[in-house]
């Protein structure tokens, strides 16, 4: 049976996007917030460490990243950081975010994100996320979620988005996820509307398997200091592996491919986590 007091969202954990206040525009990977699992009844403390390359079709240049996230659990609280350094479309970043989960009663909690870019054109400068969890059923095991967000980008175009999703745990080792996300950006008023649908297979403290699969519109996608494509179309598909080499320690492994009009971008990531 799988542990339902995971703390981190599963398809954070084990894809390619962050576990929270994600450094992407609306539609890059993983745009659509991750559903949190229940919070755990002890305190969560670890560290991973992870990197990833991407390769993209139509000239646009290989992606690289070098990402740290760490998490600190004390009584209702569970706090959590991420710095990351990147290279896109032939420019150099760096982004670093910070948020905190905090459980309300047996049934409720939340979480609050906030993270800044330093200035790449690719990432904010500046975006707030913010989401409310609910428990159902006798056992628990249906959360569902609804969340709000604001990314506003260097080239002074913004984003406001609402997300609702779900995540509910078999008694076997399965976990099914949906959610859809509807975004609002300007200038311009152009109205998105993207879903995902995930599956995870495996067991805490031993490994973790999930397919993602992603598709919808976006908004805008900053692909140079001055240039965006607007109002379109793309798919996401990936999958990781998150295995323990210990009760404490294990390696992570992703594999992700996206697509939209201009180009195509296929890329891995690998990593290592360990809990104290």
């Amino acid at each position: 049976m799988l542990n339902k007091t995971l703390y981190l969202p599963l398809c954070a954990m084990l894809c390619a996007a962050p576990a929270f206040s994600q450094p992407l525009p609306a539609g890059q990977q993983g745009a659509a917030p991750a559903l949190a699992a229940p919070v755990p009844a002890e305190p969560v403390r670890s560290l991973e460490l992870s990197t990833g390359a991407q390769s993209l079709s139509g000239g646009y240049g290989n992606w690289n990243d070098l990402t740290v996230r760490g998490a600190y659990g004390m009584s209702r609280h569970t706090f959590q950081a991420e710095a990351s350094v990147q290279r896109r479309f032939n420019e150099d970043g760096a982004f670093i975010g910070l948020g905190d989960t905090y459980t309300f009663n047996d049934d409720w909690y939340g979480s609050l994100a906030v993270g800044a870019g330093d200035g790449a054109f690719y990432l904010p400068r500046y975006r707030a996320d913010a989401t409310l969890y609910r428990k159902f059923l006798p056992g628990r095991n249906l959360v569902g979620n609804i969340g709000i967000g604001y990314y506003k980008a260097p080239d002074g175009h913004s984003d406001r988005s609402l997300s609702l999703g779900a995540a509910y745990y078999f008694e076997a080792p399965w976990i099914v996820e949906g959610g859809v996300r509807l975004n609002s950006s300007n200038p311009g008023a152009v109205r998105t509307q993207q879903q995902f649908a995930a599956l995870t297979y495996g067991r805490d403290k031993q490994d973790l398997v999930t397919a993602r699969y992603a598709w919808g519109g976006e908004g805008y996608l900053a692909i140079g200091p001055s240039t965006q494509l607007v109002n379109f179309d793309s798919r996401e598909a990936s999958i990781a592996w998150r295995h323990w080499l210990n009760p404490r320690t294990g390696i992570l492994v992703g594999a992700n491919r996206y697509s939209n009009p201009l180009y195509r971008r296929t890329g891995v990531n690998v990593g290592i986590f360990h809990n104290f």
